[in-house]
């Protein structure tokens, strides 16, 4: 899975359209969700650092859960924008998912157990899981 990372609020009017994740490394502004939600319509997740998730108003959150659209607490560890600008993640992670589907692990255990030893917080498992 590939998430787009925005460092900053003038890279929101050149994002593609058809972004589907996307990681918001800056404080944005309830104009600033506005203009990602008309620029990328296909928007399924943002994710925020948890510093500025907690500040995020509760007009915005009732306005992304209207446009069921997830709005997650985490950080993309280690990533280097100037290299390039989605974080993948590993591939070693969507085999593990699988190698623990088939043993019939929940998603939940399964998001609970890889996030402890890994990069990715739970939410954002949780969320490949359901894909």
């Amino acid at each position: 899975m590939k998430i787009r990372v925005v460092s900053s609020r003038d890279e929101i009017p050149k994002l593609n359209q058809n972004e589907k994740v996307i990681h918001l490394a800056f404080r944005p502004s309830n104009t600033d969700i506005f203009t990602l939600v008309q620029t990328c319509p296909k928007v399924e997740v943002i994710q925020l650092p948890g510093s500025y998730r907690r500040t995020v108003s509760k007009s915005i959150e009732m306005f992304m859960d209207m446009q069921k659209i997830q709005l997650i607490e985490g950080d993309v560890w280690g990533h280097r924008k100037d290299i390039n600008e989605y974080y993948s993640t590993s591939p070693a992670i969507t085999e593990k998912i699988k190698e623990l589907k088939s043993e019939g692990m929940s998603d939940e255990k399964i998001a609970e157990n890889l996030s402890r030893g890994g990069k990715l917080n739970k939410e954002i498992l949780l969320y490949m899981l359901s894909k």
